[in-house]
């Protein structure tokens, strides 16, 4: 693949992670509670990541989040458990 081509699936797939919000009715299975995101924050969240705003943020840091803060949040928490 291209930069270009790899740039995009790497978007591709944390959108994809991103858009795996920890569900209410999932919390007896997950253990994790549930998030409610409101639609304006998921409209802006999502055109962030499509314009490559949170390029520099792992992969991991999108998935079983709530909001685009909390996936920044548990980016820097994954960066300060590596180091």
């Amino acid at each position: 693949l291209s930069e270009e081509d790899k740039l995009i699936v790497a978007r591709a797939r944390k959108i994809q992670r991103f858009l795996s919000q920890p569900f209410f009715v999932a919390e007896v299975f997950t253990g994790s509670p549930g998030k409610l995101v409101g639609l304006e924050d998921t409209i802006k969240d999502f055109k962030g990541l499509c314009a490559g705003e949170y390029d520099h943020m792992p992969e991991a840091a999108f998935y079983m989040v709530g909001n685009m803060e909390e996936a920044i949040e548990k980016a820097e928490k994954l960066a300060k458990d590596a180091a």
